[in-house]
Parts: C-alpha cells; structure tokens; sequence
C-alpha cells in the first residue's frame, strides 16, 4: 500500500515536493486556499481550505500517514493542536522559531550562531511592546522609539516587521533622517532593527537530518535583485580551495549543523548567513524546502525534495554531490516572457506533435529541457506579476562567467 504525505501549502515548492514524492511511489493530498494552487496539478487528492481551518487541517492530517509543510506562516497555536494528533514529522519547533524575526535571532545567538547587532523595536527598557501597544502609538512615538533604537544600532540599519515579511516586503533600509521618518510607520506593530552588514555575498546551506545523520547540500552563493533571490551559483566563489570546500566553507557547514542538532531539530532546514571576510552572520532560516536550492533537482545527485521524502518516508538519507557547476536564474512575472521564448525556441521543429512558434504558446506550468542543460521549470501560476515568483531555470554545467556573457542579457 502507498505511503501518503500531507502537504501544508500547495505553491511552489509544494509541487517539487510531489514531484519528488511521486518518485518514490507515495499518495500526496495538498491543502491551499486558493483551488489553482501550483500543486494540485501534481498531487493526487487536494482540499482547497484556509491555513487556519483547522477543520481542513485535520481533514487532511487524517488523510495522510505523515504531514509536511511548505509554508511558514500556517499558525502556531494550530500546528500545536495537531502535532499532538498526528505524525508531523519535522515537529513545529523550527516553524515556531522561523516565524517570529526577534525569536529566530534570539534562537541562533542562543544555539551558536552569529546575528547581526538587533533589537526590539518598539520596546521600553528593552521590553518589546505587543501588537495592542504598538498599534495604539501616535506617529510622533513610533519615530521616538525608532529613533533610539537607531541611536544605539547606528546607521546604516534594516527595520523588519517581526512577523509575515518576506522577499522585501515589511521591511526598510535606514541611512538618515528621511528614510527612519518614512520607516516609522512600520512600528505600527512589533518590529525588529539590525545593524547592515556591509557582507561580501549571501549563501545558503540546506540540511536534512532524520535525527541521526544530517546530510548538507553544497554551499550556493546568492545574489539578490531588489531584495528578491536572481540568481544562485555553485560552487559558491570565495568558499572554494582547488575544487573543494575552503576552511571558511567548512566552518560554515558545521556551523550549520552544529546549530540544528543543538536545536534538536529534524526533517529539512535552510539556513541563510552572510559572510564578510573569514566571519559569517546568520541571517534566517526556513524549515522547508528553500528557493536558493531549486538547482539541486539537475545539479546534485539528489536534490532537496527527495531528501525531505527520504526523511519523512523514513529512508535513508542520502548524501548529496555536486554535478557540476550550476547557475539558477529566478524567474519572476517580468522575466516569465523571457523564459517562455527560451522554451519556444527549443521546441520550434522539435517533431510531430511540438506545435510551438512563439512564446505565447508555452504553457505556464511547463517543467522540462529547454535545449542541452537548460532546465526549465514554470510553476503553472495563473497570474503574472511583477516580482511573483512564476518558476525558475537551471542551467548545467554552468559558470557565473557564461551566465553572464551568454544568458544574463536576456532576462533584463
């Protein structure tokens, strides 16, 4: 009989997670709020239910032998309710901890890994102030309590909402006067100021852990395009030493690792940090699959989503190597056109059957080879936006200096 596998959220990453479940022969039911939800066009059984209908929440926990989720904002005292009743397997402590900006980074400082300087804000003598009281300050306080937050972090400085921010948004660059006047109005709930680190680059490390073993993927480096992930390179440049992992790579993945078994955490975690000369900083994790190690489907030998299958089916884990070198290029609603024609062009004259001459005729949710080693993965999304998150593109064997002078062009 299938193994059946719950999926909390049925975006993006929990229609890799199907993919990757249907590999493995098990029964996947979805829940999402919305009925065109990305995974219900691979999952076996969906529920179209609110993520806090607890009512649809158990339909589905019943439905399934063990529960994932793909999503970090289902609510916790929820998730509390049902991890009582049935087999959630990664637990929600790591979604308790991911949810909350100032506990996160209390949790890694606690557990060993560095943040950047941060603070409460609003907070009287260091006590934050809870949603009812921030809501309840005039403008003329919230720019009191920013400004004496600033005053002991420094310019430049980040405010981030505590809660539900994510690719940008809820969040505000602080370098003078001007811009803590318009950052104010985000104190209108709990907040938190970091100190900016002036990093040389972003990278992710993706373990699996099944509570024995933890398994790391190799260490991608990010670049960012207004606040949103573009593109992720592998081999990360400035982690490496003559094909292999430096001793800053190193310290970095056990660092990592270090951190999740000291958590006692299980199942899949991303962990991103930025690094500045040999010092690294933690900067958020995410218990789920994450955007930064899509790449990991072509470019390992095994990739994200299977591990986390492996782990919740209760296989062995099994560890990941390096291809070859990979680019992954983030697709957002102003790039879509662009990837549809990179499709097009593969498939004009492809042979009976192929009736593609323009991009108009790529579907949304196409997934497949767009010509030797470019991989093409549209998430099926019925609506296009600019920076929505519409599907992605790994490019093997590749080079950041051939994405650059043959590939970056076209995607402007």
């Amino acid at each position: 009989m299938k193994k059946r596998i719950g999926i909390i959220g049925g975006g993006q990453l929990g229609l890799m997670i199907a993919q990757a479940a249907h590999r493995l022969d098990a029964f996947v039911t979805a829940l999402d709020p919305s009925p065109d939800a990305p995974a219900f066009a691979e999952a076996d059984a969906r529920i179209v239910g609110a993520f806090d209908d607890l009512a649809a929440l158990e339909r589905l926990c019943e439905a399934s032998d063990v529960v994932t989720y793909e999503f970090e904002n289902v609510p916790g005292d929820i998730l509390r309710h049902l991890e009582g009743k049935y087999n959630i397997k990664q637990g929600i402590a790591p979604l308790f901890d991911s949810q909350d900006r100032l506990r996160e980074k209390d949790n890694a400082r606690m557990h060993g890994l560095e943040p950047p300087r941060y603070r409460a804000v609003p907070a009287i003598d260091d006590v934050p102030l809870d949603a009812e009281a921030c809501a309840a300050l005039s403008p003329q306080s919230r720019l009191l309590h920013l400004g004496m937050s600033v005053g002991k972090i420094g310019m430049p400085c980040v405010l981030k909402t505590r809660t539900l921010g994510y690719d940008g948004h809820g969040q505000a660059i602080i370098r003078d006067m001007e811009d803590m006047e318009k950052a104010a109005d985000l104190l209108s709930v709990p907040c938190i100021l970091e100190e900016m680190v002036d990093f040389d680059f972003e990278c992710s490390v993706i373990m699996v852990s099944d509570g024995k073993d933890i398994i790391h993927f190799p260490v991608s480096r990010n670049i960012h395009r207004d606040g949103i992930l573009d593109l992720c390179i592998v081999p990360a440049s400035g982690l490496q030493n003559g094909g292999g992992e430096n001793d800053l790579c190193r310290r970095i993945t056990a660092s990592c690792e270090s951190f999740m078994k000291s958590c006692s955490y299980r199942g899949i975690l991303a962990i991103e940090l930025f690094v500045k000369g040999d010092r690294f900083y933690f900067n958020e994790m995410a218990p789920r699959p994450h955007n930064s190690g899509h790449w990991t489907i072509e470019g390992c030998t095994t990739s994200q989503y299977m591990e986390l299958c492996h782990f919740l089916l209760g296989l062995p884990l099994k560890r990941p190597e390096l291809i070859s070198p990979a680019v992954m290029k983030n697709i957002l609603g102003q790039d879509l056109d662009a990837a549809k024609t990179v499709v097009a062009e593969s498939l004009v004259g492809a042979g009976p059957g192929i009736e593609v001459s323009a991009s108009e005729d790529v579907d949304n949710a196409f997934c497949g080879e767009a010509g030797k080693g470019v991989y093409v993965h549209l998430y099926g999304k019925t609506q296009s936006r600019p920076k929505r998150k519409m599907g992605h593109i790994t490019f093997v064997p590749m080079t950041p200096e051939r994405y650059y002078s043959g590939w970056a062009a076209r995607f402007v």
